[in-house]
């Protein structure tokens, strides 16, 4: 290959914060506000794109807390019905529905003491946001089809990539309930946001895999392959990096990673399920989202990233991927 390689550097140059992998000055003002607030028993909002970390926060409140030799639980809301999300969620009792034949502990029993974290807390639905709004204000809840209150600890990290103020406006979430879990708002920055991460969380998962004896070995990249990784705009953040390098890995066949070895977003084609089916309905709905909040503050996109809750650097970004721009 007559191309330039770039070589593995001697130092990734990265810090690990409780399993968060970043070199990026942008980083340091969250891990700051992280120190101070894990401290406390303070509800914490996440707000941050899809694939930026909002686990690995979550965790990382809770380790750095007094809470962290009890129990730390995750559950993402948005992949349960109502009814299995209400059980998980507070737990039922035997014969509370069709299929309980035994008492099962909800999550918050199950985090004690500790920490739970709510992924995907606007897809929470009214009826189940009444029982999760006593809880935070009362610490106490009732199983489903019980009739004994549970007094419960836990120390409450949700998350979300949707704007809750025009939620509630809608009347899709209860105000109460917003202001009650967003005690402490915490933004986390998109990955193109975060100075020299790309590259040095490229090398990072490439020696993941070069340590994992079910895939191959990369041991250089291509100067076109580093050019198109740095350009590309992230929308699935650090989740989707890891995705690009192990793409990378399964189709490589010299050891070099090389533009060929990127997935097609990456080499600026489009995806063949995009050239057959057009725009996912994910994407639609963004769009339809980014037109409504343009035509409604007329274009002011200090006020469009305020309302969406992103910085104008995202907003930027999206409005060029769907053409707005």
């Amino acid at each position: 290959m007559s191309e330039r390689l770039v070589k593995h550097p001697r130092s990734l140059g990265l810090r690990d914060v409780h399993g968060i992998y970043t070199r990026a000055p942008e980083m340091e003002p969250l891990f700051k506000r992280l120190r101070q607030v894990a401290r406390t028993r303070s509800t914490v909002l996440l707000r941050g794109e899809s694939g930026s970390g909002k686990e690995l926060v979550a965790r990382a409140i809770h380790a750095m807390s007094p809470r962290a030799k009890h129990p730390f639980r995750a559950i993402n809301c948005a992949t349960l019905s109502p009814t299995l999300l209400e059980s998980e969620l507070f737990g039922h009792v035997r014969g509370a529905f069709t299929g309980a034949i035994r008492d099962h502990d909800g999550i918050f029993k199950q985090a004690h003491l500790g920490t739970l974290f709510l992924d995907e807390i606007a897809e929470v639905p009214l009826e189940v946001q009444n029982k999760l709004l006593r809880v935070l204000e009362d610490r106490t809840f009732v199983p489903v089809g019980g009739t004994k209150a549970i007094e419960v600890d836990v120390r409450l990290v949700s998350a979300t990539n949707k704007a809750l103020r025009r939620l509630v406006a809608e009347g899709r979430f209860r105000d109460d309930l917003r202001y009650r879990i967003r005690v402490v708002p915490l933004f986390l920055p998109p990955l193109r946001e975060r100075t020299g991460d790309i590259e040095a969380l490229t090398w990072h998962f490439v020696d993941r895999f070069n340590d994992d004896p079910e895939f191959g070995r990369i041991d250089a990249l291509t100067r076109g392959a580093v050019s198109a990784l740095v350009a590309y705009p992230w929308p699935g953040n650090v989740r989707e990096l890891r995705n690009v390098v192990e793409h990378a890995f399964a189709v490589d066949e010299d050891g070099i990673m090389g533009l060929e070895d990127l997935t097609p977003e990456l080499r600026g084609e489009p995806p063949p399920d995009d050239v057959l089916g057009g725009p996912t309905p994910l994407e639609a709905a963004e769009r339809e989202q980014l037109v409504t909040a343009m035509a409604r503050h007329a274009g002011r996109r200090a006020a469009v990233a305020a309302e969406l809750g992103i910085s104008r650097t995202t907003l930027w970004h999206r409005l060029s991927k769907h053409h707005l721009s």
